[in-house]
């Protein structure tokens, strides 16, 4: 790619919650740019970004989508992945394969939760942002009252670049600041009229604009000199100032408008174009380093074609009629299509298939992708989301993006024995399309587990298991995986004699049964002196209470933290075995057992909740309910992270129960931590319901 077409590229993430009107605002922007010929409406299902069929049913995004357009001579691509409550884990890699940001609020929901969180992300990427006030065309809708959010919520005073001409459903145009002209547009046809500004609203361009120039001379001391002399910058000045203000992120420009209506669009087409980084632009001062995979030392590449190549593969896309898609940030050099490339994250050899430019669905072939460029590339068959591909003399590892872990899990069913087959590949291609997901089966609780970000996530992840695989599933509560352990040492014979017609079976052991530390699991030793069992059946007599360990005595669970030690017993010449050994071990073991106090142990998790401040009160209450136990709470501006240990029976449904309690505004994670006692009353509950549920299975 020459220098000239780096300059003339701008790599965009589009940030929003969800419903702010994201999806909207980037159909708008396709349809100003003349990318494409009508205004796509979700309402219609007709967006370019929402296809899958998914998205249609359900208005609103679910995957990452790439959109291609142009203005002004520069080419734009828009990374639209979806609103941030559903898939926060999509917008995390989307971040990583973008130059700047606009941040969309909707006028109504304003400045969410979701949204604070992802700030941080943003901040810490160094990503510039442009900020876009959506939804300008409702009766409620408060330009200062978004300005007051931002500076509360996200620490930052965006500055108005457009104000709204009119209110609510009059709202007809913006007046654009910097060119001092209205901006009036059509939903029917992509053309715009520039107005000049009625009389008696020129006032508040003007102390607007002024505000514009103070910021911006506030950040450079030769331009104070010259505002503060004459009370004005020329337009150059001002233009390379604001340039300077967002790409050292002093300066957020804020742009209102309606999506929907196609009011606003212009301004903030020309913002991307005026001010926000080229690819040459951010690499300049973000160096692109990562790590060599056999030395670890740091290497680092610029944003130029004359580098070695190397990229990001920061969303995976597996159709089974279409095959798999990868798209790809170029960082450095060039990448040909259909030649070798080298995958340093999974250390193996691939050869790019097809490059493609996409928008939406439609995809445009192209012979290579140079620095800087943003393609979609076929038929790489080990490479998974976060990869990084090099030149296979050259190489280079970038760090990965640590992805947020699944909170909401749920146990799967087959609707037929042929849907078995079906779900396991299925799942596992979702889940090289969305790393947020995680698939297991539980050899605890023979349960096969789908877990995810909400149960919206996991909704959309089983209507594509049945579209694009043909697996019918139902969902339930998955088990509990509880252990049993024991509270006292014991000891107890295990005596195994069988006589048949020729040789028998026998074999006598005496076992000491003791508890361990929580965590510590099994432990085996002999202490049998003298020969009364020969060292060769002491490994038989280990294995028989291991296996005995895998069903405990108050209701089948496993049994964990013992020490077990062989200390005595007899054998026979001719009838002692390994197996009449382990079978004498397992007898001895369950016997122990039950004399040494055993008790239920279930799964503790260490939550970390994080919650608006004026609900922190009802969050704490809730988790205390839930048999939690608060161990720290600290204030964070507006929000509180509180962690604490709670069982995982009690946080199954939690992901619902926290969106009520703080009205969607409140997170969570979630990491085991270790096995505790069930108390007394509890337990009795889970013993009974186990035993009841084990007979009837066996009836």
């Amino acid at each position: 790619m020459s220098e000239l077409r780096r300059e003339s590229l701008r790599n965009v993430v589009l940030i929003s919650s969800a419903g702010a009107g994201k999806t909207s605002l980037a159909e708008a922007m396709l349809f100003a740019t003349g990318a494409v010929p009508h205004l796509g409406s979700i309402a219609l299902g007709t967006t370019i970004s929402d296809f899958e069929p998914e998205e249609l049913h359900r208005r609103s995004s679910a995957s990452t989508s790439l959109l291609r357009c142009s203005w002004n001579h520069t080419t734009i691509n828009l990374i639209d992945p979806p609103g941030l409550l559903n898939m926060p884990g999509e917008t995390a890699l989307a971040l990583r394969a973008a130059d700047a940001v606009i941040l969309v609020v909707g006028a109504s929901a304003g400045i969410r939760n979701d949204l604070t969180r992802v700030w941080s992300r943003i901040t810490a990427h160094g990503l510039p942002c442009l900020l876009f006030l959506n939804e300008m065309d409702k009766d409620d809708a408060s330009l200062d009252g978004v300005v007051a959010m931002c500076q509360r919520d996200l620490g930052i005073v965006p500055l108005p670049m457009s104000l709204p001409y009119g209110r609510g459903n009059q709202l007809e145009g913006v007046l654009d600041l910097l060119q001092q002209r209205v901006i009036t547009s059509s939903i029917e046809i992509p053309t715009f009229q520039h107005l000049a500004i009625p009389e008696q609203i020129r006032t508040v361009v003007k102390d607007a604009r002024k505000r514009i120039q103070e910021a911006v001379a506030e950040r450079d001391d030769r331009l104070l000199e010259q505002y503060l002399a004459e009370e004005e910058l020329t337009q150059e000045d001002l233009m390379n100032g604001l340039r300077f203000g967002v790409q050292t992120s002093t300066i957020v420009p804020l742009y209102s408008g309606s999506a929907i209506k196609n009011i606003g669009i212009v301004p903030l087409l020309n913002g991307i174009v005026d001010f926000l980084p080229s690819p040459m632009d951010r690499a300049s001062k973000v160096p692109l380093e990562g790590l060599h995979p056999d030395t670890g030392e740091t290497v680092s590449r610029r944003a130029v074609d004359e580098d070695p190549f190397s990229g990001i593969v920061f969303k995976t896309l597996i159709d089974p009629f279409v095959g798999r898609l990868s798209y790809l940030r170029v960082l450095s050099g060039v990448l040909h299509a259909d030649s070798p490339v080298f995958n340093s994250s999974q250390r193996s050899k691939e050869k790019s298939g097809h490059l493609y430019w996409v928008l939406g669905k439609k995809h445009t072939v192209v012979p290579s992708a140079g620095a800087g460029e943003i393609v979609a590339v076929g038929k790489l068959k080990d490479t998974q989301t976060g990869d990084t591909l090099c030149d296979e003399h050259i190489l280079i590892c970038y760090p990965k993006t640590v992805l947020p872990k699944p909170v909401l899990s749920f146990a799967i069913e087959p609707k037929s024995n042929a849907d078995i087959e079906k779900i396991s590949l299925g799942l596992h291609k979702l889940i090289e399309e969305d790393p947020t997901l995680e698939f297991s089966r539980h050899a605890d609780t023979k349960e096969m587990v789908l877990s995810g970000m909400g149960q919206l996530h996991i909704d959309l992840a089983l209507e594509k298991l049945h579209r694009k695989y043909g697996a019918e599933v139902t969902i339930h509560v998955p088990k509990i995986p509880y252990r049993e352990t024991i509270r006292t040492t014991s000891q107890a014979q295990g005596k195994y004699k069988k006589q048949t017609g020729g040789h028998g079976q026998y074999a006598d052991c005496w076992l000491e049964l003791s508890p361990l530390a929580r965590g510590e699991g099994f432990k085996f030793e002999s202490k049998v002196i003298g020969g009364a069992i020969p060292r060769n059946f002491i490994p038989a007599v280990e294995k028989g209470a291991v296996e005995a360990m895998h069903h405990g005595s108050l209701a089948g669970f496993p049994l964990v933290d013992c020490r077990v030690a062989v200390y005595d017993g007899s054998y026979h010449p001719v009838d002692s075995s390994e197996m009449a050994f382990k079978i004498a071990a397992s007898m001895g073991f369950k016997k122990a057992v039950e004399s040494a106090h055993p008790v239920l142990l279930e799964p503790m998790m260490t939550v970390e909740v994080e919650a608006p401040a004026d609900h922190i009160g009802s969050v704490i209450g809730d988790l205390n309910a839930r048999r939690g136990r608060i161990l720290h709470v600290e204030a964070r501006d507006q929000t509180e992270q509180i962690t604490a240990l709670v069982p995982m029976a009690e946080l199954l449904t939690y992901s619902t129960a926290l969106n009520s309690l703080t009205a969607g505004r409140g997170s969570y994670a979630m990491d085991f931590s270790r096995y505790d006692e069930v108390p007394p009353e509890l337990a009795v509950r889970i013993i009974e319901a186990q035993r009841a549920e084990t007979h009837a299975a066996a009836h």
